[in-house]
């Protein structure tokens, strides 16, 4: 790979990998997506076929060097995703940098597209953890856990803290900047913080665009790694980010590499 930004120099894969650590800080959440150049993350359904070798070298090193592997039901469902699996490489890629041997799947979910027999629950060799609300079907929780999944509560789903519309809730702080949740949504900056309590502070997402939209307007998205793919794709292929509105986002280029056509950047998001 070339190196365009911020030097001008080739890079060994070791190189690349050092660039793609996470940095040594109390947590730190990165999204990772592969784009066409026209701006279409998906080619009938799933990403597979946007991927290039040079993104998925960045992609293979977004979960081996996390500590959680953070995604959106849909997503887990639509990409057929089971749990990671490391190879030798992985495991030793691991063991250098003192991280477990298998990061689990974080999985978000208000019920309706988690079945508690999704393979990402049932084929996992370590527990996965579905983030969910209060708000979602106890008898639901509950099928999650018995097939083996750690359920984290992050949101209240309290009636009195939402109007019975499902319009945005009244806070009782008047002084909370955050966007308002809407009654059964997640709270997402608590689950991430939980996340980190728990030792998982190095947060690799793997999207979908609704979970990112969401992330970003909760405020806990510190780096965007987008690797554009030399294709184009028209149609109606969804974005990078889709859904819940945010006042626009800074970003700050980290990093931009090449390789045989496809361009891989690091942004700070501010």
């Amino acid at each position: 790979m070339r190196e365009v930004f911020p030097g001008n120099q080739d890079r060994t894969e070791a190189d690349v990998e050092q660039l793609y650590v996470y940095p040594d800080v109390p947590k730190w959440l990165a999204v990772n997506f592969v784009s066409s150049a026209d701006g279409g993350i998906t080619i009938e359904g799933r990403s597979g076929g946007l991927s290039t070798p040079a993104d998925r070298i960045v992609y293979r090193l977004g979960n081996d060097l996390a500590d959680v592997l953070l995604v959106g039901a849909g997503t887990s469902q639509a990409e057929g995703f089971e749990g990671l699996r490391p190879d030798e490489k992985t495991a030793e890629r691991r063991r250098r940098h003192g991280l477990a041997p298998i990061a689990p799947i974080a999985v978000v979910s208000t019920g309706r597209s988690l079945p508690p027999d999704a393979p990402v629950i049932t084929k996992a060799l370590v527990p996965t953890i579905v983030i969910t609300s209060a708000a979602t079907d106890p008898e639901l929780r509950a099928a999650w856990a018995a097939a083996g999944a750690d359920v984290l509560v992050a949101g209240t789903g309290d009636p009195t803290l939402h109007e019975a519309t499902g319009d945005p809730a009244l806070h009782a702080d008047p002084d909370d900047q955050r966007p308002r949740p809407r009654h059964g949504d997640v709270d997402l900056r608590a689950a991430v913080d939980e996340l980190a309590r728990r030792g998982l502070r190095r947060i690799d997402c793997e999207g979908g665009p609704h979970l990112f939209a969401s992330l970003l307007a909760a405020g806990v998205v510190d780096e965007l790694r987008l690797t554009v793919a030399p294709m184009l794709i028209a149609g109606d292929a969804p974005r990078v980010a889709m859904g819940a509105a945010i006042d626009p986002r800074q970003l700050e280029l980290l990093s931009a590499l090449v390789d045989d056509n496809s361009v891989l950047l690091r942004y700070r998001v501010h």
